[in-house]
């Protein structure tokens, strides 16, 4: 019988939707594989070559649970970050990480600030536990830190979302900037510092970890630069209360043995993130070349991949449709003015070749 479900009223009113189409799901939709996907900003270079290994030999132990605590990899990162393992906390993704920091800190109906456009599961977390989101637009295409600050007055929220560098845009702010935000924030305001393409960006953006303020969470994954997208790893460092809280909700076999292995020893690689990281500068550089090739505009980056402006909202949802016609599988902001690009992961070589093949030939179907 249609609506005999209980569902809860938040459930009720939520649309059925999740924040991200797969790129699965649009081949089912096209009938055939994408032969260039530079659309999810997943790493294209792979995974560390100790971590690959690592991973094989935890295959045998696939019968086991992960470490509940993943204590070995808390100790690995504590290292790399100078802080204690017990600021740590392990989790399937930044994305896991996002739901239990809202189920946390906001109650239904409490005010939640963010970007407008920004990351959109940061939304969609808020929502699914009740929380009420006030957006403050990008200005020049970066996040608004004064805007942010003055929304959370005008709100009294709890807690704000801040990527840096920023998803969709590419753009970033420097770390002293970051500190003049977290500084202006009120007491009892909780800053969500998102830092997943932190190892893409200049060595000055970085806010550093201080877990004697109680008002900033970092979180950082394994996702990008390290190549694990599809192990779901993601960690954040934060006071040792916020960890505590995180413990009392967390699903404390999130991370399975195969990928806590790989997480530990892709940190140890340092000079395979160095290659990667070399990779996607390169990368970005072809694709500033390429739109200035074809008298359009790109935004300087600081992440793997690159916004490229084409005019406006529907031109970059028609190229969108074109370059997926042609094998081209790549995404786009979804809110104005930001939707007026295009936004392009650095590929493979042979990956930007085949994008910068196919380009034109897209626009010029327009």
């Amino acid at each position: 019988m249609s609506g005999s479900i209980p569902f809860t009223p938040i459930v009720r009113g939520l649309p059925a939707t999740i924040p991200f189409v797969g790129p699965e799901a649009l081949e089912r939709q096209r009938g055939g594989a994408f032969s260039v996907r530079v659309g999810a900003n997943e790493s294209a270079f792979g995974v560390s070559p100790r971590a690959a290994e690592a991973m094989r030999r935890a295959i045998a132990q696939t019968a086991w649970y992960g470490d509940p605590e993943a204590f070995d990899l808390r100790n690995a990162i504590a290292e790399v970050h100078g802080v204690d393992r017990d600021e740590i906390c392990v989790a399937g993704g930044i994305d896991e990480l996002l739901g239990l920091t809202v189920r946390m800190l906001i109650e239904p109906g409490d005010p939640v600030v963010t970007s407008l456009g920004g990351y959109p599961t940061f939304n969609y977390q808020v929502s699914g536990y009740g929380g009420q989101l006030h957006t403050v637009p990008y200005v020049d295409d970066h996040n608004d830190l004064g805007g942010l600050a003055q929304k959370v007055r005008e709100t009294g929220a709890k807690l704000v979302y801040l990527a840096n560098p920023d998803n969709p845009m590419g753009t970033w702010h420097e770390r002293d900037a970051i500190g003049d935000f977290v500084s202006s924030l009120p007491s009892g305001t909780t800053l969500i510092l998102d830092e997943a393409y932190i190892e893409f960006a200049p060595t000055t953006v970085a806010y550093p970890m201080d877990c004697a303020n109680v008002q900033v969470i970092w979180m950082r994954t394994f996702s990008k630069a390290h190549g694990m997208a599809g192990a779901r790893v993601g960690y954040a460092v934060a006071n040792r209360e916020h960890i505590v809280g995180f413990n009392k909700i967390r699903n404390h076999f999130a991370v399975n043995r195969m990928a806590q292995e790989g997480a530990i020893a892709s940190l140890g690689d340092t000079g395979f993130i160095e290659e990667v990281v070399a990779n996607v500068v390169a990368g970005r550089e072809e694709y500033y070349q390429l739109a200035s090739s074809l008298g359009l505009s790109s935004i300087p980056s600081a992440t793997n991949f690159v916004c490229i402006d084409v005019g406006d909202g529907a031109r970059a949802r028609a190229l969108l449709a074109a370059l997926g016609e042609r094998g081209v599988f790549i995404r786009m902001p979804g809110v104005a003015p930001l939707d007026r690009c295009v936004r392009v992961t650095v590929g493979t070589a042979a990956e930007r070749r085949e994008f910068a093949n196919v380009l034109p030939e897209a626009l010029r179907a327009l």
